[in-house]
């Protein structure tokens, strides 16, 4: 039988067509010497990626019925044979050195359990950023701030160590926002957390405001669902939201300090796309205050993709 791998990646997939890139990402990590599989776990495509996973070698295809990330990530780790697990999405593209400069923080650092790695915006014009594009580099991925504020790390990359993740239990299901939910209670339960900047993933970005908005109307419906749903908690949304709508003037310093965009036409054109989802973001939570539609905003994961 042959030894079992130090690292098993896991990514869930859903009709996505950027698999095969990440796939080979993936697989130019083995010219640093770690061995590892990768487990793809296949969440109900319309088509599965037989075909596509058997373009590179050291990949397992798995079935899960039930619908999310969550699920489909919890029966990666079920058949993971790795000391350590990876998680990254099937429209990552893993940058060089990602897997390494992970497991030897982990050796290095034995008192860390989590680790979150840095995501990026990969552009689809290189040096010509799109407002989205621009407003996704600054907002949508901030994986120090996640670490290192709130406890938790995106599960586009994330890593952890196999007995730590289960102590801590499965992720949620798709009613809940599962690397928030499972970071901070592990970070809970006392796993230490780091951020790892080295070891960096890029992604595409939305590919309208449409989309964009769609991702974060699941967000919303998540908050509200949270809230006292009482006359004084009500009161309390809606209030939030008169800020949302107001808060993008304050967030100007912030884009004009980025190291994320390059030119004046990139943060004017981040600004704009930012008081875009601001406006949408309030207009969305004063309707659920006076119409509780929360569980219909709460969508299948990725059914755009369908």
């Amino acid at each position: 039988m042959p030894e079992a791998p130090r690292v098993s990646i896991i990514l869930p997939h859903l009709n996505e067509p950027d698999l095969l890139s990440c796939l080979r990402s993936l697989d130019r990590q083995r010219a640093d010497g770690i061995p590892f599989e990768v487990l793809v776990v296949d969440n109900g495509s319309t088509v599965l990626p037989e075909g596509t996973v058997s373009l590179v070698s050291g990949v397992r295809l798995l079935y899960q019925p039930i619908p999310g990330p969550g699920p489909a990530r919890n029966l990666g780790a079920e058949e993971a044979r790795g000391d350590l697990l990876l998680f990254i999405d099937a429209d990552c593209i893993a940058m060089p050195h990602w897997l390494s400069r992970i497991v030897h923080y982990f050796d290095e650092h034995p008192e860390i359990d989590i680790i979150g790695g840095d995501i990026r915006i990969q552009p689809a014009k290189a040096n010509q950023l799109t407002a989205v594009e621009a407003y996704e580099s600054v907002y949508s991925y901030r994986a120090r701030y996640y670490v290192e504020r709130h406890g938790f790390a995106a599960t586009g990359n994330m890593a952890v160590r196999a007995e730590v993740f289960r102590k801590v239990g499965p992720f949620g299901g798709i009613g809940t926002m599962e690397d928030t939910a499972w970071g901070q209670r592990a970070t809970g339960m006392g796993h230490r957390i780091a951020f790892v900047e080295g070891a960096c993933v890029k992604t595409p970005s939305c590919r309208s405001f449409g989309e964009l908005a769609r991702r974060w109307d699941r967000h919303i419906a998540h908050e509200f669902g949270e809230i006292e749903k009482s006359v004084m908690g009500k009161t309390r949304w809606l209030v939030k939201s008169a800020v949302m709508a107001l808060s993008p003037f304050g967030e100007i310093p912030t884009i004009l300090r980025s190291n994320r965009l390059d030119t004046a036409q990139e943060r004017w054109r981040c600004f704009v796309c930012l008081a875009q989802v601001r406006l949408y973001r309030a207009r969305r939570m004063v309707g659920l205050a006076w119409h509780d539609n929360a569980s219909s905003m709460v969508d299948l994961w990725n059914r755009e993709k369908r």
